[in-house]
């Protein structure tokens, strides 16, 4: 009656475990499908229509105080509780899952297979299914998710498996402002967020910058964001500092000026999306927009975007 889907990673990985709540909505109507999610991330399953309650574990409760921390902790485990899960879908390597699992005793249980070291005894003891990860040839990660359903017997549609992301009516309505205060009809402009939280998987200043160059001199708006970070928003100083003048008068800077369901708004409008391997990137691939991503440390097969060209 009742399923808790958990994913306690950063933004990209949580929005691609959207078509898991699409495949156990598709597969079983009448179950009320909820998620456990840091609450930074809660945005990337905001307003998916098969999630009826999101629950959301506050990163700052222990930059707060124990006693914050403690007090946070027992109200989110009251709420769980007191929802009586079925099943509990753990798609993270979080300890949590196996406090959940004793907590909530669920009659399913099911998580990646655990192997020695990492205590698989005690998983196997509060857990009731495992699927296995791929080892010598690599599968999407969002292939890898929908093993937890598949592990159960439930098998995705083709359909299940498209990304799902609804931007409130809120973030689209400032997204449509936005372009117009700069004059940018949809398919208008391309957009490009170069930067990452991690920097290693960027290109340099100067790359970035020639990539500018080029796009301008071939006739493209360009659409510039980033994180509302130091490091990105110096990254995207240095590049602006790179380009030539014509180029500059093309470039729409909203860098650290959107949300995440604004950022979506703007980018399902864009020609292009133009990124590194990030959580932006995926929410281009969500919302349907062709991508060209660049892939360095990480594995494009595993985490490349999902679903366009």
């Amino acid at each position: 009656r009742r399923v808790l889907v958990t994913k306690l990673r950063h933004h990209g990985e949580v929005l691609l475990t959207s078509p898991v709540f699409t495949t156990l909505k598709r597969a079983a109507p009448a179950v009320e499908v909820d998620a456990l999610v840091y609450a930074d991330t809660a945005p990337m399953l905001e307003n998916h229509p098969a999630i009826a309650r999101i629950h959301t574990v506050d990163r700052g409760w222990k930059a707060a105080g124990l006693r914050a921390q403690l007090s946070g902790e027992r109200r989110l485990l009251a709420a769980l509780k007191a929802a009586h899960y079925d099943l509990v879908v753990h798609l993270t390597d979080h300890p949590r899952g196996l406090t959940l699992a004793r907590a909530l005793t669920p009659r399913y249980a099911v998580t990646r297979e655990r192997r020695a070291g990492e205590h698989e005894w005690l998983w196997r003891r509060y857990f009731t299914h495992f699927y296995k990860l791929p080892r010598a040839t690599p599968r999407h990660t969002v292939e890898t998710n929908l093993d937890a359903l598949r592990r159960i017997g439930i098998e995705p549609d083709a359909a299940d498996k498209a990304l799902v992301l609804v931007p409130s009516p809120a973030a689209r309505a400032r997204a449509d402002a936005l372009l117009r205060q700069h004059a940018l009809g949809a398919r208008a402009f391309v957009h490009v967020h170069p930067g990452s939280r991690w920097l290693f998987k960027c290109w340099t200043a100067a790359q970035s910058a020639a990539l500018l160059d080029r796009l301008a001199a071939d006739g493209h708006a360009i659409v510039l964001t980033a994180a509302p970070d130091p490091r990105e928003r110096a990254l995207l100083d240095a590049i602006l500092a790179g380009v030539a003048a014509p180029t500059r008068a093309r470039v729409v800077d909203l860098a650290g000026q959107l949300t995440l369901a604004e950022l979506a708004a703007i980018t399902a409008q864009a020609r292009l999306f133009v990124g590194v391997d990030s959580a932006p990137m995926h929410i281009a691939a969500a919302m349907q927009t062709p991508v060209v991503a660049l892939f360095g440390p990480s594995g494009e097969v595993e985490w490349g975007p999902w679903g366009v060209i």
